[in-house]
């Protein structure tokens, strides 16, 4: 734990059993440490490995508040109590070992899907009941509630926006290349070539471009477009987002047996009806793959969009920066990374439940 007099002074370390009041210190640091010693070194039933896991986040986000609250001197509303290097080591050791048991025990959809929903609860309750109040990030929260809410809501608006302007473009262009091999290779050249282009350096190029449209285009500027703002980030999210869209619809097409189109137009179908009725729902869980690159990979770079004043949570991050308050940059980067984490698991689950080597599917 760090405990700073302020934000932006450097604080002091200190360790877990210091910071927590009476014996609770020696006894949630003997719990950590055994849970990590005997998940390391003793073989122990993967079910009991999974809820120690478990129990093991629980019980160090629980002692971070507990902290706070101890640490916190009443009435000081300056004093920041932030989590150290060692909570972090902690947290990913206890992740990894969650992870990896998931990995080994190979539970059925429903339970992982039944583990997720309990995570967010636990996770909500916490965060409702005040449990973390005192923590430097949450002060910040606090502080800043309003204008995190609007700012949340433009993440979200950047990035499912993103999306949807990708799949209404890029599912009926990967169609289109599918059936035309003359477009494909020049096509997805062009989509790999705008996919090399740093991100700051295509944020870069969307300032001017949108700035002179909305100087000389008549009634552009009312419309919404700009040179900073949310236009030009959605735009260039949008980009991003083509390439893995159109490249999974042609992968998905393509992954459906050649047997199976033969056996359709065998029926009498035409090649509208295969493609609607055949290729598109055996093509469903790699289609659903590309939902899940695109909304993972626009959730991270939506944060970039703070840069040319579109919004979302990167508007802490560059704000924590230039104050060098680093409790302002995990108020923008830590929900990123949640709802990364939860977006990119649960589409995984989506994907598992409808690619169970669907009927007419290539294994």
């Amino acid at each position: 734990m760090q405990f700073k007099a302020n934000r932006i002074v450097p604080g002091e370390g200190l360790r877990l059993w210091a910071a927590l009041p009476g014996a609770m210190g020696a006894l949630v640091t003997g719990f950590l440490l055994a849970l990590l010693i005997a998940g390391c070194f003793l073989r122990w039933p993967l079910w009991l490995r999974l809820a120690g896991a478990f129990a093991g986040v629980v019980t160090l986000v629980l002692a971070l508040g507990a902290a706070a609250d101890h640490l916190t001197p009443p009435d000081d509303k300056l004093a920041r109590v932030a989590p150290g290097g060692g909570f972090w080591l902690l947290l990913l050791a206890l992740g990894l070992m969650f992870a990896d048991t998931i990995n080994r025990l190979r539970p059925s959809l429903r339970l992982r899907w039944l583990l997720l929903a309990a995570t967010l609860a636990i996770s909500a309750a916490i965060l409702a009941t005040g449990t973390l109040d005192g923590v430097s990030v949450m002060r910040e929260y606090a502080a800043r509630e309003t204008l995190f809410l609007r700012e949340a809501e433009r993440h979200l608006i950047l990035t499912f926006g993103s999306l949807g302007l990708a799949l209404l473009i890029g599912l009926p262009l990967g169609i289109a290349l599918y059936q035309s091999r003359a477009l494909r290779n020049p096509v997805m050249g062009g989509l790999n070539i705008l996919q090399t282009i740093p991100s700051l350096a295509l944020f870069g190029v969307m300032i001017p471009l949108f700035g002179w449209i909305a100087a000389t285009v008549p009634g552009a500027a009312k419309a919404g477009i700009a040179g900073i703002g949310l236009f030009p980030a959605l735009i260039a999210l949008f980009l991003y987002a083509l390439l893995p869209v159109v490249s999974n619809t042609l992968a998905g097409l393509n992954s459906v047996n050649p047997a199976t189109r033969e056996a359709a137009a065998g029926l009498g179908m035409t090649r509208t009806q295969i493609l609607w009725q055949v290729l598109i729902p055996l093509a469903v869980p790699v289609l659903l793959a590309a939902v899940r690159i695109v909304l993972v990979q626009n959730i991270g770079l939506a944060v970039i969009a703070g840069l040319i004043g579109g919004g979302g949570f990167g508007t802490f991050v560059f704000q924590g920066l230039a104050q060098t308050a680093m409790d302002l940059v995990l108020l923008g980067a830590l929900p990123t990374i949640a709802l990364a984490l939860v977006a990119g698991i649960a589409l995984d689950l989506l994907v598992e439940a409808t690619s169970r080597h669907p009927q007419g599917a290539r294994p």
